[in-house]
């Protein structure tokens, strides 16, 4: 089949990639310069099936203070919760039963491709959650039953086995203790997306860079217009004829219309609008989510500045990872603000939380502020598979998870497309849920 992914995030690579390696024909088109230049950018570079599992057992209600000075909910002066807004917020542990078997097959899927391709980017195994406190540590208990039923591995920590393990924690902080959770991993998300795109490309992938397409038209050959659209700047300087990021020579520069056997939405946010006109509504939410990027120091007399893997501060919702020589601090999801405006509120909580455990680790006059769109709907699921209008097809909505779901939706995805049984059970995650 001739086949077009729209979107070149994390999501859009891997399905490009799968979809590829199936013997399809693909072109991937993505309004930005590269992939992974939005959502997938700066993201946290948590591969943490047994987290995400754990954190929705709790319910988020307890951990969350959206009116405090430091929260990992922030919302808009005028922005109030609505119920389902609320709901979202509050994602459930039969949800997270649903989602847990997918999770662990991206994991196992995304090793395999590590292997099999020898992929090598920056990454480090397990995950720390730690807890200031003996409240966090009586409201994680779900998460812990949760993880047992299940048969994810963890243990929990007293405060001088989470600094043995993690010698840079400042002892000044609180700390309860904390939950190791060994399989769950962390890496360097937009690095894996450029490997697999180089991948991708091996097995005749075509990306359309500075591509936007502006409707697409269902049917047993669906059709997409699509134009490219270029920044003036990148035009000027190089003219309609050049070659946009080793992939794209445009021919011209008005929109055409482009027939495939099957269009795969992977575009996050924006698919609510490209399928509207369609008379499909999907009642996706766009919140924001924010991280720090900043190098570590290097000192000989102080090895361990900053953490060694990952670890997530049970509190504030917030991870800090090392992603080789750096540390990224991630969390704050913020509701109702502009798009285009930097919350200096929720730049100041993953400042707070770094400092209070790794202080004098960052260099920060080199720190990098990063915010992007995370898309979810209220149950937190996924939209996977037909999106019933004649050949076209969804992986989109992915939330907080969009790199740990990323390797297993798209191999899951591609199954589908094929008419095969997935090695995974996707019920629930398909469009038919939200009629």
């Amino acid at each position: 089949m001739r086949v077009a992914v729209i979107g070149a995030g994390i999501a859009g690579v891997c399905s490009a990639f799968e979809l590829a390696a199936d013997g399809h024909e693909v072109t991937v088109f993505e309004r930005r310069g590269s992939v992974a230049a939005e959502s997938s950018f700066a993201h946290g570079g948590l591969m943490a099936p047994a987290y995400l599992t754990a954190w929705s057992a709790l319910g988020r209600r307890a951990l969350l203070q959206p009116r405090r000075k430091h929260s990992s909910l922030h919302l808009s002066a005028t922005k109030l919760l609505s119920p389902a807004v609320w709901r979202a917020t509050c994602f459930n542990a039969e949800n997270a039963k649903r989602l847990q078997p997918l999770l662990s097959y991206s994991q196992a899927r995304q090793a395999e491709l590590r292997h099999s391709l020898q992929l090598d980017y920056e990454r480090s195994e397990g995950l720390l959650m730690l807890l200031r406190s003996a409240r966090e540590l009586a409201a994680v208990k779900a998460g812990l039953t949760l993880l047992t039923e299940l048969g994810l591995p963890h243990r929990q920590l007293d405060a001088a086995e989470c600094l043995a393990l993690e010698p840079g924690l400042s002892p000044d902080t609180p700390l309860a203790g904390g939950i190791r959770l060994p399989q769950d991993e962390v890496g360097n998300c937009r690095q894996f997306a450029h490997l697999m795109r180089g991948e991708a490309r091996r097995l005749g992938v075509r990306f359309r860079f500075h591509t936007t397409v502006q409707r697409i038209e269902p049917g047993a050959k669906p059709q997409i217009l699509h134009a490219y659209t270029p920044p003036e700047e990148s035009l000027a300087a190089a003219g309609p004829d050049s070659d946009s990021g080793g992939d794209t020579r445009p021919e011209t520069m008005e929109p055409q219309l482009e027939s495939f056997d099957a269009v795969v939405i992977c575009t996050a946010g924006d698919s609510a609008a490209l399928l509207r006109p369609l008379g499909l509504k999907l009642p996706l939410m766009t919140w924001q989510g924010y991280s720090i990027t900043a190098p570590l120091r290097q000192l000989e007399a102080h090895p361990d500045l900053g953490p060694r893997s990952g670890l997530v501060d049970a509190q504030y919702h917030v991870s800090m990872c090392r992603i080789g020589q750096r540390v990224r601090v991630t969390g704050v999801t913020e509701i109702g603000g502009r798009s285009a405006q930097m919350s200096q509120r929720a730049t100041d909580t993953l400042h707070k939380v770094l400092h209070d455990w790794f202080p004098g680790a960052a260099q920060y006059g080199a720190v990098q502020r990063w915010r992007g769109a995370r898309t979810r709907v209220a149950d937190g699921l996924p939209l996977l598979g037909a999106s019933g209008l004649a050949g076209v097809w969804l992986n989109t909505a992915h939330a907080d998870g969009g790199w740990s779901l990323a390797n297993g939706a798209a191999r899951a995805l591609a199954d589908q497309m094929a008419g095969r049984a997935s090695a995974v059970d996707l019920a629930g995650m398909d469009i038919s849920r939200l009629r």
